[in-house]
């Protein structure tokens, strides 16, 4: 075993001093992947036999349109040799074939594949201040500027977090590495929310795990990240990556402005995994909010060369000037907490060879067949986005869907093109979507959250309607069928159609409300058992949305679903807990007394 490691160590090394080119063995069932940097004349990678590949995921996912770009370095003069493929709809107005090889610069929303440029940004912020090229001096609570600086030290007035420890402990890699203890909170914040209102709640929102005991993701600490680069860099985070990254690496087409994306008239139309046509779903006023955590427009044309600059160890490979300060990219790289679900992951696919996944800071990292993966999906409604590179085999990739929860499908295109680059044997001629138990552990699809019903409602729903407030979530009114305010009369009103586009008969207790957040329009609860109820969180578009004008409802199949537990003492409606993390309800539950007011995201009192 230590002789086949050595063997295969001293290959890697020959292969990136160009005295070998790559090659893949297959020794004892184990794959053995080398650097391709080598290699002579970079062989093409997107041949017809991808082409098949990504045409038949199109076909079995019901994906619009899929834009390609791959990027290897040449072994010479490290510059880049890349290719661009793009295949089926742009518009529902086209005839199908319109996102093409000859429009490699179709916009995208890059959604969480954002992270790393805020992730760089802070990096080149710390930078800024090591070598003196800022102006705008650190508070005197921050004696220093580096990743395991306290956030509270930078932001004094407007970091407080509800755990005491975890307030004054929590660093900036913490922070951008989902360790603070915080699930999502992604139903806290709201349009027209600064990131200063989203900081100023932070204090109100309970966390489920201790500081750096576990990995959950979270968005929130990327607007806090957002806020460090505004308030040091006096500029908003869109400005410091577009002067900082986009402009040096010749990135002309990549913006934080949908709106100014939108009038180039190259962005792509979106689509639901119910192929329903929906709207660009961040408008400017939003984006300013999620820019942190993924506020960024691009095109596969552009984020290649982002990916060949990372391949190129942060160095510009046209112009060898450093975009991303070598100590920045060994930072943001460097996995410090595995995500919580990759055992499960890995032994799931074991026949794909995927190893456990570790998480740095805007970067997951794994291993695939033994090569060294670093990468980032981008999720958010209509668009399905994965960035990846492979560090020590010469081999980018950005993947861009125009329909929303296929990362299955991302990957599988990802998977297929590393076995193509690298001379391995194919895993499975299939996409991972063929395997039911194989889901991507940040996009799991959950069961049903409308259970059978079991236990009756002890009380008339009558009882369970009205107003409630949190300090932390805000003010929210349910009405059922037959409520009759003004209020209730336009939320219905505006439920109607979506019920009568179901064509089902609905079971008598529901409540229904409006819900304007980033993620929702309204909110609906069907009884499940007892004083639980089922959550949804769904967009509603009762006059349907592009060429087909038939009501719908969108909502995201893990963050927009979940429950909410009433409380009921001596016949009266107290309040309720909305649990969107089941995982999260159960930490809760371990670590206090397991009250209905103390295991939920937010506690709502009822206030009429």
């Amino acid at each position: 075993m230590l002789q086949q490691l050595l063997y295969t160590t001293h290959l890697r090394i020959l292969a990136a001093l160009g005295i070998l080119s790559a090659v893949c063995s297959h020794q004892d069932s184990s794959f053995h992947c080398l650097a391709r940097a080598a290699t002579l004349t970079l062989p093409k990678l997107i041949t017809s036999d991808v082409s098949i590949f990504v045409e038949r995921i199109l076909n079995g996912s019901a994906i619009p349109g899929v834009s390609l770009g791959v990027v290897r370095l040449n072994h010479t003069d490290k510059q880049p040799v890349v290719e661009l493929a793009a295949w089926g709809r742009r518009t529902e107005e086209g005839d199908g074939h319109d996102l093409t090889p000859l429009t490699p610069d179709t916009l995208f929303a890059l959604a969480s594949c954002s992270k790393a440029f805020l992730v760089t940004s802070i990096g080149l912020l710390m930078d800024d201040y090591a070598l003196g090229r800022n102006a705008t001096p650190l508070p005197i609570s921050a004696s220093d500027f580096h990743w395991d600086t306290k956030i509270q030290d930078l932001l004094p007035d407007e970091w407080t977090l509800w755990d005491k420890w975890a307030n004054t402990k929590t660093t900036i890699r913490d922070a951008l590495g989902h360790v603070t203890g915080l699930p999502r909170h992604d139903y806290s914040y709201r349009p027209g929310d600064t990131a200063q209102d989203v900081l100023r709640r932070l204090r109100h929102l309970p966390p489920a795990w201790d500081l750096r005991e576990k990995w959950s993701y979270n968005n929130l600490m990327y607007i806090a990240g957002a806020r460090i680069v505004e308030k040091y860099a006096n500029m908003s985070i869109g400005d410091f990556v577009t002067s900082r990254i986009f402009k040096p690496l010749h990135m002309t087409s990549s913006t934080y402005s949908p709106s100014e994306a939108a009038w180039t008239g190259r962005v792509t139309q979106t689509w639901t995994r119910g192929v329903r046509r929906i709207p660009y779903w961040f408008p400017d006023e939003v984006n300013n909010l999620f820019a942190g955590p993924g506020g960024a427009v691009s095109s596969a044309e552009d984020i290649i060369k982002w990916v060949a600059t990372l391949l190129n160890g942060g160095i510009d490979p046209k112009t060898n000037a450093t975009i991303v300060p070598a100590s920045v990219l060994a930072n943001m790289t460097a996995y410090r907490a595995i995500e919580n679900t990759a055992v499960s992951y890995r032994d799931v696919v074991s026949s794909l060879d995927v190893s456990a996944m570790g998480y740095g800071m805007g970067w997951f990292r794994m291993m695939y067949k033994e090569c060294d993966v670093v990468w980032h999906f981008g999720a958010i409604p209509g668009f399905s986005l994965l960035v990846a590179f492979l560090p020590t085999d010469n081999l980018g990739a950005v993947i861009l869907a125009n329909m929303d929860e296929k990362q299955n499908d991302t990957m599988s295109i990802l998977f297929h093109v590393i076995d193509k680059a690298l001379n391995l044997p194919p895993s499975n001629e299939h996409t991972l979507e063929d395997q039911p138990m194989f889901q991507n552990p940040i996009i799991q699809i959950r069961d049903s959250v409308e259970a059978p019903l079991t236990d009756p409602l002890p009380l008339d729903l009558e009882a369970y309607i009205g107003s409630y407030t949190s300090v932390a979530y805000g003010n929210i009114t349910f009405c059922g069928s037959n409520s009759t305010s003004a209020h209730c009369a336009q939320v219905l009103a505006t439920f109607a159609p979506i019920v009568t586009a179901t064509g089902e008969p609905l079971p008598d207790a529901r409540l229904y409300a409006a819900w304007p957040r980033v993620w929702s329009s309204h909110v609906r609860l069907r009884h499940a058992s007892g004083n639980t109820f089922g959550l949804v969180f769904p967009w509603l578009f009762p006059q349907g949305f592009g060429a087909n004008r038939t009501a719908f409802e969108f909502y995201d199949s893990v963050i927009s679903v979940g429950r909410v537990e009433f409380l009921v003492e001596r016949g009266r409606v107290l309040g309720f807990a909305l649990v969107t993390q089941e995982e999260a309800a159960a930490a809760r539950k371990e670590r206090t007394n397991g009250s209905v007011q103390e295991i939920g995201d937010a506690w709502f009192v009822k206030v009429e």
